[in-house]
Order: structure tokens, then sequence, then C-alpha cells
């Protein structure tokens, strides 16, 4: 088992445009922070936005090496980050349909279509184990602080729905054995795979597609407001992660991935399948027989869930297809 949960903070990474160069000077102490009033934010969605924001939303975590922790609520970082975060919610507002059918979402989530052909069946059925070793580092920066965004939401919750999420996270955290949290035993698939598994260790590697798949979850879990989209989020991951990872496991056994890579997807198939069913029934169930007029936010943390998801599936598979890494 690897030592990777003792590491603390990450290496600042490289800019990757105006904002984000900004803000890592600020940090550096290279630029006061009056530079942050003069950042003007264009595209939510682009690669120097979701870098700036990734980058903000990283001190609530554990910190970047060499950067202050004060920086973690100073005002002008928390104004820069506002408007970053509306930027990047009017990208997902105009990017899903809306509404406030819960149920009809959640049943949408398990049927798939036959034949699949979305990412994980690509990897299942046709990749190559370089491929599959891209896919990881994308992955990497969201598993390696798997189950952290969604704990921000404990504290908001109450009675039945906070007791019911609240078990599903102790799972999540390896149940007190922490050679089980699930965030250590991507560690140790990395690893297995020849790769650093290193706390972001690959965040100058993932397009602004991967780190907002990461962004979306710290935006709604550092928001009470947002408490039932991370609801939304949690249920919509818990229900369609099994799948999933039962063809990531297929991947492996049919190229021969090593017992470690493998442990962390099987384990996913097992405690998803339960997961689902506590997240939808007692989690949701309860939330909305507390605050019924919650469900327009419950259904825009699944919608914008699938939608960053989908985003960052075409995204790597249309590099593959054009012969082409899907890394920066």
């Amino acid at each position: 088992m690897t030592e990777t949960l003792v590491q603390l903070g990450a290496t600042l990474p490289a800019a990757r445009g105006p904002i984000s160069a900004v803000v890592l000077d600020v940090l550096r102490g290279r630029q006061g922070t009056g530079a942050l009033r003069q950042c003007t934010v264009d595209d939510g969605n682009g690669e120097d936005a979701q870098l700036a924001l990734h980058i903000c939303y990283e001190l609530h975590y554990r910190g970047f090496d060499g950067v202050d922790a004060g920086w973690e609520w100073d005002p002008e970082l928390l104004r820069l980050r506002a408007e970053l975060e509306e930027a990047f919610l009017a990208d997902l507002r105009a990017g899903v349909a809306g509404g406030d059918d819960v149920a009809g979402e959640l049943d949408a989530l398990l049927v798939e279509t036959v034949p699949g052909r979305g990412l994980s069946h690509f990897l299942r059925d046709d990749a190559e184990w370089w491929q599959l070793r891209e896919f990881f580092v994308h992955r990497s920066i969201y598993h390696l602080k798997e189950a952290d965004p969604h704990a921000w939401v404990i504290p908001r919750l109450h009675g039945r729905p906070k007791a019911a999420l609240v078990a599903v996270e102790f799972d999540e955290f390896g149940g007190g054995h922490p050679d089980r949290v699930h965030a250590q035993l991507y560690a140790d698939l990395l690893e297995a795979a020849g790769l650093s598994p290193r706390y972001l260790h690959y965040l100058d590697d993932v397009p602004a597609c991967m780190l907002a798949v990461v962004n979306l979850m710290s935006l709604f879990g550092l928001h009470r407001r947002w408490r039932a989209a991370l609801v939304g989020h949690f249920t919509a991951a818990e229900i369609t992660t099994g799948p999933s990872a039962q063809r990531m496991d297929g991947a492996l056994e049919r190229l021969g991935g090593a017992p470690e890579c493998r442990r962390f997807y099987t384990e996913h198939i097992e405690a998803d399948a339960v997961h689902e069913q506590v997240m939808r029934h007692e989690v949701v169930g309860g939330l909305l027989e507390q605050d019924p007029e919650l469900a327009g936010d419950l259904v825009f943390g699944i919608q914008a869930t699938e939608l960053a998801e989908q985003r960052f599936a075409d995204h790597v598979l249309g590099r593959w297809a054009a012969g082409r890494s899907s890394l920066r």
C-alpha cells in the first residue's frame, strides 16, 4: 500500500491563461491582491477559468506546498472565485433541461442503451493499455479526493437524510480501515499501473473538462444554497458507478491489469449497488419529504453531473478517434 494519503499539499500548477496566471502570482507573493480585480471572466468553462477555479477550491482541501493556509478565506480571492462560479453555473444552466421530476431523472439513469457506446464501453471492449492509463490519469484528479466534496453536505442536512448519507460516506472512507478508503484504493491502482499515486500529481496534464467534473462537486459542496444539488450529484454518481465499474473491471481483466487495479473497481461494484438504494430512498426521499421545494435543485445536480461527465467522455473519445492523446 502506498503512503499517498500522508501527503498534504500539492505542487502549484502552470498557468493556462491570464486569470490563472494572476491567481498563481498572488499566491506566490509576486503580485498584490489588487491584481485579482483586473481579471475578466469570459468563458466559465475554458481552460483558464476552470484551472483558476480549481486552484481556489483546492485551498479548501489540502492546499498547495508553500502557500499560506490563510489564503483560503482571502476576500479578494473569494470575490474572484464567485465570478468564476457564476460563469461556470451559467454555462451549466445553458446545457441542461432543468425541471423538477426527480424520480424521472433517477429512473433515466438506470436505463442503458444497447449496445452501449460510452467511454467505459470503449475501454472494456477496444482500448489499449496506454488509453486505460490515460483514463487513470484523468480520474486521479477526482478519485484521490473521492468522497471529500460530499462530506461538506453533512452539516447541511438533518434527520433521516443526514443519517443515511453519513452511512454511505462511512463506506467511502473505508469503514474505519485506512487501507480501504476509496481514495487510497485509487492510489494503489495508480501505483500498480506504473503511475504516480501522489495527490494532484497530474493536475497539469488533464484538460478543463476533467477539472469541471471535480469543480462541480466543490461548487455544490461549498455552498449551502446548493446542498440539494450536491445530493443529486452524489446520487447520480452512486447509480451510474456500479455498471461502469463492472465494465472497467472487464477492461482490466482483458488487458491483464494487476489485482490492485481491479480492486478499486470491484469494491465499487459491490458497494454502490447498496449505496444506490440508500441514496435514492433515504437521502433523496427524506430530503424531499422535508423540503419538496428542493426538487429543482436535485434535478439540476443530476443533470449537471451528466453534462460534465458527457463532455469529458466526448473529449477523450474524440481525441482517441483522431489518433491523439486525450491529455494536454
